[in-house]
């Protein structure tokens, strides 16, 4: 990798050094393309991430695309932890929806790694690659496309020509407000807090998610008997919750969760992050795509944000290998337009079902609650319908 060079043209700049950015990156590492990285963030904050409290969810699908990117073999094996099973609760009800990793004839149903691990991982892949350079302490003020190149205004005063922008920029992206992209936007006035805990009953590698009247409370199984937390309620609730003591906390967690993990301690800090969900209307434009959260931003519950953006990557990295293959330049809309009819078939169930499951399971009406339970038995009951989600995960 290179840092600041002097070029100023590239064949592909991409706005955001967040770890989809970084990925995209890592797909085309044997290629001739120039690519630049543009973040505001300095090298030192971009390749020594902090801990944000968040645990990824990968499936066995995200998992071989990040073994695809050579990234998987920089996560240490011994941070690594595994979902054997899910479990889905409704209220107080004992009844659950349960997916086993025997179900897709798999050792686990995914892995469990913490976000600034698989951060930090893909930057010690991706300063390794020659034809990458990173432009940081420097962010995006204006961009213009023309027929045969994309220029983009720089805050460091330079300009930069490429053949096409690929925008990283979170869901709150600026990249595709500035290129006049609409997204459908969903805020559900709710916040999410994380954390780590630690437990004295075991978690048995079982993920979990209790479907509260008043709040969402899920586990996600990690290393030495502790589990990732995630607590989504009003924001009212949620700001009571950061400012209870540890002690407070540690009851409120044990009480939330039925005691089934015995004794709760709270391990590090508590972070808490705004609900809010958003899909673009389009993901591409003239030398122009949207990518990760910038495309579709999901809501936490099925923690599949993360998995959604690494197959979004791959089809667009794959999508732009093709162009290189026949001659093609990479920045039309022919080059692009399998990327977002693909990511859109992919993503587009998935949110809509994960949007409908949040207002169907957070919904205090009786007909409401009548229904919930009748969704768990027959997804439980169905094999068709239940193989349906169990293909997310493969």
């Amino acid at each position: 990798m290179n840092f600041q060079k002097k070029n100023t043209n590239f064949d592909i700049v991409i706005v955001g050094g967040g770890p989809i950015g970084i990925a995209f990156a890592c797909g085309l590492a044997n290629t001739t393309i120039k690519i630049a990285i543009v973040d505001k963030l300095s090298k030192y904050a971009i390749s020594n991430p902090k801990v944000d409290g968040r645990e990824i969810a990968l499936t066995q699908h995200s998992l071989k695309i990040l073994e695809k990117l050579n990234v998987w073999n920089y996560v240490p094996k011994k941070l690594i932890s595994t979902i054997k099973e899910a479990r889905v609760l409704d209220g107080n009800s004992k009844y659950f929806l349960n997916f086993a990793h025997s179900e897709i004839k798999k050792e686990c149903l995914g892995y469990i790694v913490p976000n600034y691990l698989i951060r930090k991982s893909l930057f010690k892949r991706v300063k390794n690659l020659k034809n990458v350079t990173l432009i940081n302490n420097s962010e995006c003020l204006a961009v213009n496309i023309s027929k045969k190149y994309a220029t983009l205004k720089m805050s460091n005063k330079k300009n930069i020509k490429t053949s096409l922008v690929v925008a990283a920029d979170s869901r709150f992206s600026k990249m595709r407000s500035k290129m006049g992209i609409a997204a459908f936007t969903r805020n559900f006035d709710k916040n999410m807090i994380v954390c780590r805990m630690r437990h004295g009953k075991s978690h048995k590698n079982i993920a979990y998610e209790f479907f509260r009247y008043n709040q969402t409370q899920a586990s996600l199984p990690y290393i030495k008997n502790q589990s990732g937390i995630v607590t989504t309620a009003t924001k009212d609730l949620t700001e009571v919750l950061m400012k209870m003591n540890k002690k407070q906390f540690n009851k409120e967690m044990e009480n939330n969760f039925d005691s089934s993990f015995g004794k709760m301690e709270l391990v590090g800090k508590r972070y808490s992050y705004p609900m809010i969900t958003t899909y673009a209307k389009k993901f591409i434009a003239h030398r122009f795509a949207l990518i990760g959260d910038a495309a579709v931003g999901m809501h936490p519950v099925t923690a599949h944000g993360f998995n959604l953006g690494l197959k979004g990557l791959d089809i667009l990295n794959t999508e732009i290998k093709k162009a290189l293959k026949n001659k093609t330049d990479i920045g039309i809309i022919d080059a692009l337009k399998n990327y977002q009819t693909k990511l859109h078939r992919a993503a587009a169930p998935v949110y809509l079902a994960t949007n409908g499951i949040i207002n169907l399971y957070t919904s205090n009406i009786l007909p409401a609650k009548i229904t919930r339970q009748f969704i768990l038995r027959f997804v439980n009951i169905v094999k068709p319908i239940k193989q349906t989600f169990l293909n997310i995960l493969k």
